[in-house]
Order: structure tokens, then C-alpha cells, then sequence
């Protein structure tokens, strides 16, 4: 089953212009973003380890929310 993606046409000349002659868009794609494909990968963490990893990424997205935050407020605070 095949899909559709829209792109704009600046980042098609830019995934274009990495395409190899004996490539179609697909292979240049996949070669693009390179690591295995997610049903290679899915089921190697123990729902344990793949719950903290979870926790772990949304801990560092507040951290890294919070100080956005402060900065805007110490940026505003300074006009």
C-alpha cells in the first residue's frame, strides 16, 4: 500500500537534489533518515524500561518547557 505526503516543493529539490540515479524517491528517503525500520525495533524494550524512557523524555520536554518560560518572562521583564 502506497501513500501520499505532501512537501513543499523547496524540501522536494532538497531531497531531489540527494537522489541518486539508480534511486527512487522512496530509497533516497529511507537512506535519508537512515536507522531500522520500527517494526525491526518493536517489542526489544521490557515495558519497564521503555515506561522510564518514557518518563525520562517527558520530564526533560517540562525542563526544557520551564525554561523557555524563563527566559521569556527574564526577556519581557528587561523591555
Amino acid at each position: 500500500m502506497s501513500k501520499s505526503v505532501r512537501i513543499s516543493e523547496s524540501l522536494h529539490e532538497r531531497i531531489k537534489a540527494h537522489k541518486r540515479d539508480d534511486e527512487t524517491m522512496e530509497d533516497t528517503l529511507r537512506r535519508l533518515i537512515g536507522g531500522p525500520a520500527p517494526d525491526e525495533i518493536a517489542g526489544i524494550l521490557s515495558d519497564e524500561t521503555a515506561e522510564g524512557m518514557r518518563d525520562a523524555i517527558e520530564a526533560k520536554s517540562e525542563n526544557a518547557s520551564d525554561k523557555r518560560e524563563n527566559i521569556t518572562d527574564r526577556l519581557n521583564d528587561d523591555s
